[in-house]
């Protein structure tokens, strides 16, 4: 077994000093919890210099990014005001490609998307980043099928999340694939957080086209599927990851959701398809594959079904989120 989990915090000039909080203060918080091998985190920046947040707070490092060598458990890539010029300095983008063929798995968190965009780490894949940026991002790198709709992505070995706190989602999510549940929820009661708010979230509460459910075992099932579109979300399989019955899996979601297993999956499927087609220009086909649908054909059926409008409809509609309503926007905060 290995002794540690190397994890790599990469940082930069007006980095925001909530997305390196966040998930560092998880893992410490793991490490106390016994997580077993516990996580060995540093923070790395270009020569190793000291780098002023865009709070003001100045923090020093502990690697210099170009002497990093040896296997890495976790690369992160922060966000922040800065994120912009970080993307766009072939030395740190450099150093970023060349560390991610060292790691186990990459994440980005808020804005750090950019980072790894610009790195190629995400051309053809499924990424998320701050709802306030996404429609540059996917202008700037349209091999990206960018979706702001949910709080974290991973697609492959590659995760991303969204604005701020959602790192502390992501988190939460790696130490329970690394640790198990129990260790997971014991950091997130540690942290006085939520058990712990499900991938497909919407980032902004006004977007919620239904009211979350009120069952656990749901929305934690709910929360697995959108994070493996691709997998096998049948009852028989749900019903075995959530240790029930498929006759009281079907009674959980219709008390919790009024609806079926399937049906749920299906309208989550159609969901983030439907935020593929109008942020990504992947074909139908491409986002029918990603989404878990057998065909371009079931997906246009699914959207018909879900929405009563074609994909070609949905991709020329005006920029507004679907299927989130229209409404008042924030100040972005990344």
């Amino acid at each position: 077994m290995e002794q540690t989990r190397r994890v790599l915090v990469v940082a930069y000039d007006d980095a925001q000093i909530l997305d390196i909080a966040c998930p560092t203060g998880a893992l410490d918080i793991a490490n106390r919890y016994g997580a077993d091998p516990p996580y060995a985190v540093e923070l790395g920046t270009l020569g190793r210099r000291a780098v002023r947040s865009s709070a003001g707070i100045v923090l020093g490092a502990a690697r210099r990014l170009e002497g990093v060598t040896g296997r890495l458990d976790t690369l992160m890539v922060v966000g922040g005001a800065g994120s912009e010029a970080a993307s766009a300095d072939p030395r740190l983008v450099a150093q970023v490609a060349r560390l991610a063929e060292r790691s186990r798995r990459v994440a980005a968190v808020c804005t750090g998307t950019a980072v790894l965009a610009a790195a190629g780490l995400l051309d053809g894949r499924r990424a998320t980043t701050h709802w306030g940026y996404g429609e540059g991002l996917a202008a700037r790198y349209p091999r990206v099928a960018v979706d702001t709709a949910p709080l974290y992505i991973r697609d492959g070995n590659v995760y991303t999340s969204a604005g701020v706190t959602s790192a502390l989602d992501l988190t939460l999510s790696l130490i329970e694939d690394d640790h198990g549940a129990s260790l997971a929820r014991s950091v997130a009661r540690e942290l006085v957080t939520y058990l712990h708010r499900p991938a497909d979230q919407a980032q902004l509460s006004v977007f919620l086209s239904a009211p979350p459910s009120g069952s656990r075992a749901v929305a934690e099932l709910m929360a697995y599927a959108a994070g493996h579109l691709t997998a096998d979300l049948g009852p028989r399989a749900l019903a075995a990851r959530a240790g029930v019955s498929t006759r009281q899996l079907t009674r959980l979601f219709r008390a919790h959701t009024g609806t079926t297993p399937a049906r749920a999956v299906r309208a989550a499927r159609t969901e983030a398809a439907a935020h593929l087609v109008r942020t990504s220009r992947l074909s139908l086909a491409a986002v029918a594959r990603r989404c878990g649908f057998r065909s371009a054909q079931t997906l246009r059926e699914a959207f018909i079904g879900h929405y009563g409008m074609s994909g070609d409809t949905i991709r020329r509609m005006p920029d507004t989120p679907v299927p989130r309503a229209a409404a008042g926007q924030q100040t972005p905060v990344v």
